[in-house]
């Protein structure tokens, strides 16, 4: 896929007030950790990640994708009457139905032409969502698309921790397929794509690619609702998986932009944590690039991640005019989809 006229007009986020520490999982978790004789100070060893945020137990995602989007248009300068798509992307939602961008396009008083859904892909939905507005600006039927995520990581974490300590059944290796879970943060991001001629300096997305192994779907799954959720997830089989998608889609994604590995100068992927960061940048030989983390003091924020981190970025004023970006997206199921972007 390539796209001549889709830009990145412009972007917010919002982070919790409450961060948790992996020293402060590991004292709730005393319990099991003391049955099962596990070392102290491991979850952040393997994974890399000092803390994590949360918001309450039965935060609303709605919520956060509306303040992370009033954040946003406050600054834009933009008419919401423009805004044709509102898409909610986030893996958290309030409900099953109604849409949870029912519940945003209501809260922000959007125009009644807007297109609104919720696009869930797990931790690919803002990069998945990304492409569908791009389809659509680069076909002339929007102006503007509106992107938001509200990810709570807490009741995850809260659920997790109470199962792990009370489950007696537990062994040094069944634990494993819960510490990703151990690893969730919470974030919330908007962003706004419209037609490159209503803002001619901002980032323009240039394409990208698509690959799915869905083999790899019984490799990581959650169920629950909004305030009580678990997963269970092989990490190991997972991140095996992960490798080789993420190796064939990044071939498939330079051939249609016609780029080489020397073209790109920043690199952002998803924030899982330290192990998948270096292999995936090994695996496409990417190793030697400029890139950017959060998910040392973040954690995996889920659909959150790649955006936030793209944001965050943005505010340090290293990214110079003209750069390439590659946004390497990848969700459980497993699917990526990696974008180009010229700053």
């Amino acid at each position: 896929m390539k796209y001549e006229n889709v830009a990145i007009h412009s972007f917010d986020y919002l982070e919790p007030d409450e961060f948790l520490t992996s020293d402060d999982i590991e004292s709730k978790l005393s319990p099991v950790y003391k049955r099962l004789n596990l070392p102290s100070g491991r979850l952040e060893l393997m994974t890399g990640i000092k803390s994590r945020g949360i918001w309450p137990n039965g935060t609303r995602p709605s919520d956060l994708s509306t303040q992370s989007a009033q954040k946003l248009l406050s600054k834009s300068n933009v008419d919401k009457s423009e805004i044709g798509l509102l898409i909610h992307a986030s893996v958290c939602r309030d409900f099953l139905e109604p849409s949870t961008a029912s519940v945003v396009h209501h809260n922000l008083e959007l125009n009644e032409d807007a297109m609104i859904y919720d696009l869930s892909n797990a931790c690919l939905g803002v990069v998945n969502a990304m492409s569908m507005a791009a389809n659509m600006i680069e076909l002339g039927q929007i102006k503007y698309a509106l992107i938001v995520s509200g990810e709570n990581g807490g009741p995850l974490l809260t659920q997790t921790i109470d199962h792990l300590n009370t489950d007696s059944t537990l062994t040094r290796k069944s634990i494993k397929k819960y510490i990703a879970n151990l690893t969730i943060g919470s974030a919330s991001v908007a962003y706004l794509l419209c037609h490159k001629d209503l803002a001619p300096d901002a980032p323009r997305i240039i394409g990208g690619a698509v690959c799915t192994d869905s083999s790899a779907n019984i490799l990581c799954q959650g169920d629950g609702d909004t305030t009580s959720l678990m997963m269970e997830t092989d990490s190991e089989e997972l991140l095996k998986h992960g490798l080789e998608l993420a190796k064939k889609n990044w071939n498939k994604t330079k051939e249609a932009l016609g780029w080489n590995n020397s073209d790109v100068d920043w690199v952002i992927g998803h924030q899982v944590g330290t192990a998948h960061e270096t292999l995936t940048m090994k695996a496409m030989e990417l190793s030697q690039h400029k890139t950017y983390t959060t998910y040392e003091t973040l954690g995996n924020t889920g659909s959150a991640a790649l955006p936030i981190t793209l944001a965050k970025l943005k505010e340090t004023n290293k990214i110079q005019k003209g750069e390439k970006i590659a946004l390497l997206g990848i969700g459980s199921g497993l699917t990526s989809i990696m974008l180009g972007v010229e700053w």
